[in-house]
Formats: C-alpha cells, structure tokens, sequence
C-alpha cells in the first residue's frame, strides 16, 4: 500500500506550548476493516523506522506472517519529525517560507501520540484492537494506552520501557554530540551534520547489539591483521546507510523526544501512571538488551494490571525485536490463548 497522507487543518499545539499549523501525518494502510470493527492493528514505529511496517518488520508483518492484511487492517503512522511524511525539520515552515530545520519546536512522545489520536479520529477509529511497538515505539503505545485507556483493547510493548533511563540519554546525548561536532549542522542545508550523523549512527549500533553480537559476526580469521578489521567497516557502512536516507535534523529532534519519555510526568510518579493502562497487555523483554534492560520491561509487567510477560533470549541485543520474528509470532500466538494476569509466557520453539 502506497503512503496516505492526511493534514489537519486546526492549530496543533506540542506540550511545549509551541505550535505548528496544518500538520502533516504520512501513513500506510494494508487490508479492510470487517464489520464488526475489530480487526485493527495500529503499529507504532522506531526512532528510524517508517510507516512501511510491511518493508521493515518481514516476518511478523506480511502477506503470509502473523500480521497480515487478508486478517487485520494495519495502521502505522510516521511520527512527528521523522522524514517520510510527516511534518519534521525539513517542512517548509509556513511562517517563514523556507525549511524549520532547528527554529523546529521540541516535541515529546505525548506530541507524537496526540497526532496519533488525530489520524485515529480522521479514519473514524474509535476501537484499537491491538497497539503495538517496540523500542521508541512501545513508548508511544504505553503512553496512549495511558492516555486513551478505552481505545485500546489489547497492548504489546517490546524492548521498551516507562521512562527512559540515565543510561539510555546518555547514550543519545553522546549521539547529539556528535552531531554538532560536525559544523555543517548549523548550516540549515538538507545534508547537514551528515558526517555527525554518521558517527552518531555508530555510536547507537553499539547500544543496539552488543559484545557477543560482534564477537559472532565481525570476529577476524586471519591472526596477522592489525588494521582495516571487519568491526571497523561495519560502523561505517552502517552509519553512511542511515545518512543515505535519513537527515541528522531529524535524528537530533528524535533522540530529544525519546529522552522526553516519562509516563509519570504530571500523573503522581510511574507507578501510579501504569495503574491506569486498562488493556490486556503482553510486556516482551530481550536476555541480551543493553539498550533497554531485560529488567525495564519486568518492571511494566509488575505494575501494569492486566499483564503478562516474555523473555526473548537472542544474540542480536536490542535488534532482537526486528529479526526474532517467529519467536515473536509464537509468544504472541501463546498471549492470546491464555488469562494474562501475572502470566509469564514461556517461550515454546519452532522445529
């Protein structure tokens, strides 16, 4: 399915107080809402993701996976400031004719959900029957099953958690340093910080794989190398990948945003915030995460009322939520079958 788009015509205020006019959602959709309205899976995407769920998540999401069109009608919306739809620091700012780039206002995942909401609103979507996301996605479904409690029937949250840490912005804050080390950044053209970006790219692979990652996929065989090693490559094609589609305008806004994530800002703490998700909910966490600790998502299943909870154990760290696709597909297979109250899945392998 083709990028949608829908602007919303009214003033859309952040939780800043700024504002941005005729807001732009991209979006894709794939298969039909049946009759009872009850087939709905809205899909919230990573830091650098798309809306393309179909393109990024093969596997769980597809004509023949978990997820597919001819069962469910699939939603997954860009989010504000990313670079594929949405409005973000490229858009032309109406006010002064020429692209935000960093006059852009900061923005929070509850800004990010509220234009959730409205595309929800425009596609006269009152029901939700499964919210999902992983990483800076499940931060935007825990917190519009926080903020829309009724909309959401069912919620899965993976590689996520309830704020984020001290370890995880200062993962993102060396990211942004890197960034404005580069001092095309503050020369406002569409390709600037791009050696930034790169190096900031680099920085983040690290959080999302980890040592035995590495050891396994870039170990060297030959004993007498003593420069141009496959680690050393790795970063650089990784990060001159992102730079190849992605801006570091966007980045910098998007790390900022996920820094922001806090479910208990303004709502008497995280404990108390948690208590109010009414969905029936399967919390996923991965053994190896250094990113998002296995013990983040424990910490969910704990407060959360209805809840359940699964342990991923792959090599890939953080990662493991975009290519453990069976693993996935079997534990969620397994949530549906059972009363989630305090339930820990026990993962059941494939032959």
């Amino acid at each position: 399915m083709s990028l949608q788009s829908f602007t919303y015509t009214g003033t859309f205020e952040l939780e800043s107080g700024s504002k941005i006019k005729e807001l732009q959602i991209g979006y894709n959709t794939y298969g039909t809402i049946n009759k009872n309205r009850d087939n709905v899976v809205w899909v919230c995407h990573a830091l650098t993701a798309n809306s393309d769920v179909f393109d990024w998540w093969k596997g769980f999401f597809g004509e023949n996976d978990h997820f597919n069109p001819e069962e469910h009608f699939v939603i997954c919306a860009n989010i504000l400031g990313s670079p594929y739809g949405t409005v973000n620091p490229l858009s032309i700012n109406s006010t002064t004719g020429q692209p935000y780039y960093l006059a852009f206002p900061d923005f929070t995942i509850r800004d990010i959900v509220k234009a959730h909401k409205l595309l929800a609103d425009h596609l006269e979507i009152t029901h939700i029957e499964i919210l999902l996301g992983g990483s800076l996605g499940g931060q935007q479904a825990l917190e519009w099953s926080i903020i829309e409690p009724q909309r959401i029937k069912n919620l899965i949250l993976i590689a996520t958690n309830a704020r984020h840490s001290p370890w995880g912005i200062a993962f993102n804050e060396s990211q942004r340093l890197a960034i404005t080390a580069d001092r095309t950044f503050y020369a406002n053209s569409p390709d600037g910080g791009s050696k930034g970006l790169k190096a900031a790219r680099s920085i983040a692979l690290l959080s999302y794989r980890g040592y035995k990652t590495y050891d396994i996929t870039q170990q060297e065989d030959d004993n007498a190398l003593t420069d141009n090693f496959k680690a050393s490559s790795y970063q650089s094609y990784q990060g001159q990948k992102l730079v190849n589609r992605y801006n570091a305008y966007s980045y910098w806004y998007l790390t900022k945003a996920m820094d922001s994530h806090n479910v208990g800002r303004g709502r008497g703490g995280v404990d108390k915030a948690l208590s109010l998700v009414k969905a029936r909910t399967l919390v996923i966490g991965i053994k190896s995460d250094v990113l998002f600790p296995v013990e983040e998502q424990q910490y969910l299943f704990r407060h959360i009322p209805k809840s359940a909870f699964a342990e991923l154990d792959s090599f890939y760290g953080h990662d493991g939520f975009l290519i453990e696709t069976q693993d996935l597909t079997n534990i969620i297979t397994s949530f549906f079958k059972t009363d989630v109250k305090g339930k820990i899945i026990e993962l059941q392998k494939t032959a």
